[in-house]
């Protein structure tokens, strides 16, 4: 047998219908490259420096050791602390709080724990890659609904129709990757409305909720009439506080929902890292002062990337929140995304994320090219000066 015949044997049928994340795959060519690394979302600046501190002092403390599953409870208490304050949201600790490895874990923990081969899950398109391979890891069958550019606004009736006997949940992320997308109470009101009339959940991304621009609002589902007891609230400390190589996140459901994702998050990971939970006690209790000044903190980024980008001959769709843009390309020529981003990355020295990627059907995405903005102020004008080169 030969090897590639042997891989295809052994491979199972659920891992067969996706790849590798191409995020990751352009930050290792980048790295190869010696390119301008726009393509995953992690800063290249430091995080604040009490929150570094905290976790050195939390390993001198030994705090090293196996946590409570689910998280060491001073951490849970103070993610309940923040979502009060932030929110005006009672949670119970001791029984509506999962810490997890990141909102990633977060994520397939929650799917695993909910979901049964043959449900339906609704998606909007286009989506964080992730999502795609946790819906085929639990056997579960995706209902895209677009996002329609510029404004990646969604059709009601389209959503509608994605509904059905058989949606046991709808995924959503805001503010949006790769979009920018910051759904409205409005929107979030129709969904609320759809999920209670069709006995669904609500699983919400809310790993950029600090980050939004031009005066829009970050609204929880979980905070709207009738959603409490049917949403899970997924976030992270990644984007926040500039940790994303921490991964630690937390998952926050109603009790009987809390108790399967806790079972499923034991199983895959045990428990995220000790230490750094206990610095995320400090981290979650900074001022108010910090969180708000996120946002104008990334505008500034946003504004020069935005300018970098138009000024090389990019169309930008200017986003609301998080801190991508993502760009058409057809002004370059009839060059494919992957074929520009693979020229991009080797000759140009700049890598983004071909739009195909975060498409189930590639060719949605084929003029579309993603670029993050959660850098230095330096390397943005790195970028632009290799950009000239196209």
């Amino acid at each position: 047998m030969s090897p590639a015949a042997a891989v295809k044997r052994f491979q199972s049928a659920r891992t067969a219908k996706f790849q590798e994340s191409v995020i990751r795959e352009m930050t290792r060519l980048a790295i190869q490259n010696g390119a301008v690394n726009l393509a995953q979302g992690f800063p290249d600046f430091p995080a604040p420096v009490d929150i570094k501190q905290a976790a050195i002092d939390a390993v001198n403390a030994d705090y090293n050791q196996y946590p409570i599953t689910w998280g060491v409870k001073p951490f849970r208490e103070a993610i309940a602390r923040k979502y009060a304050r932030t929110y005006g949201m009672e949670i119970d600790p001791e029984r509506e709080v999962t810490v997890c490895c990141g909102a990633t874990e977060g994520m397939i923990a929650s799917l695993l724990a909910v979901t049964d081969p043959g449900d339906e899950v609704v998606v909007f398109e286009p989506y964080y890659e992730n999502y795609h391979p946790d819906a085929l890891l639990c056997g579960a069958d995706r209902k895209l609904v677009t996002l329609h550019a510029p404004d990646w606004h969604f059709d009601p009736d389209e959503l509608r129709r994605a509904f059905s006997s058989r949606t046991k949940a709808i995924i959503i992320n805001t503010p949006n990757n790769p979009t920018g997308k910051v759904f409205t109470r409005e929107e979030l009101t129709y969904i609320a409305s759809l999920c209670q009339e069709f006995d669904a959940l609500a699983i919400t991304d809310e790993i950029y909720e600090h980050i939004t621009y031009d005066g829009l609002e970050h609204v929880p589902i979980a905070t709207l009439p009738g959603m409490r007891e049917r949403t899970i609230l997924i976030n992270s400390m990644s984007k926040t506080f500039s940790v994303t190589g921490w991964r630690v996140g937390w998952v926050i459901a109603p009790p009987d929902i809390t108790n399967t994702v806790r079972k499923v998050h034991d199983f895959l990971t045990v428990g995220a890292a000790t230490p750094l939970q206990h610095a995320g006690i400090l981290a979650l209790g900074l001022p108010d002062a910090y969180f708000q000044g996120l946002s104008a903190e990334y505008d500034g980024r946003r504004k020069a990337a935005i300018a970098m980008l138009e000024g090389a001959g990019f169309r930008c769709f200017v986003p609301g929140g998080a801190y991508y843009v993502m760009t058409d390309i057809r002004g370059f020529g009839p060059m494919s995304d992957v074929e520009f981003a693979k020229d991009l990355v080797e000759r140009v020295g700049v890598a983004g994320v071909p739009g195909s990627s975060f498409y189930l059907n590639p060719e949605l995405g084929a003029s579309q090219i993603r670029f993050c903005f959660c850098k230095k102020y330096e390397t943005l004008a790195a970028a632009g000066e290799r950009l000239k080169k196209i």
